[in-house]
């Protein structure tokens, strides 16, 4: 009999019905098993109780969060509290230290906030700053090399 592995999801992405997965930073990432993603509808839900949801203005995500499941919301800013309907019980919120994305933005809303992130840039660093460094997340990202760069700057800061 072969030996079946099941890797449990580190991390459920919700993803934007309408997002433009010709610019999304995480659709190269699709493939890899410890990612989950759903698209976001009227009757997609994910119970979150127990799991991280990062989230502008929480506590930050530290260490001690390790082992703990990641929610990550992948559209527009303004898509954020639709997104953020699909997610039912109690998650635990957590955001990011401030660092600046290597993602050139175009938003003529002004909509974007200044901890805003590509999905890719906020997945990565979340799952770090948890202790499960994988540079290989970032493998198909234009921005590699600044956004590590970014981060290194960022890490040295908070020690």
């Amino acid at each position: 009999m072969p030996l079946i592995i099941q890797v449990r999801p580190l991390v459920s992405i919700i993803r934007h019905a309408e997002e433009n997965l010709v610019k999304c930073t995480l659709e190269p990432l699709r493939h890899r098993p410890e990612l989950e993603f759903i698209e976001a509808s009227g009757e997609a839900t994910l119970d979150g109780t127990g799991m991280l949801l990062l989230e502008v203005g929480a506590p930050p995500i530290t260490i001690a969060d390790a082992g703990r499941r990641l929610i990550l919301l992948d559209g527009s800013w303004k898509q954020v509290a639709e997104l953020r309907a699909c997610v039912t019980g109690q998650p635990i919120g957590r955001s990011l230290p401030p660092i600046l994305s290597s993602y050139p933005r175009r938003n003529r809303e002004g909509l974007d906030p200044v901890e805003g992130l590509a999905s890719v840039e906020a997945l990565y660093f979340a799952l770090r700053l948890q202790g499960h460094d994988d540079p290989t997340l970032l493998a198909h990202y234009y921005w590699r090399d600044e956004f590590l760069e970014k981060i290194r700057v960022a890490l040295s800061e908070l020690r």
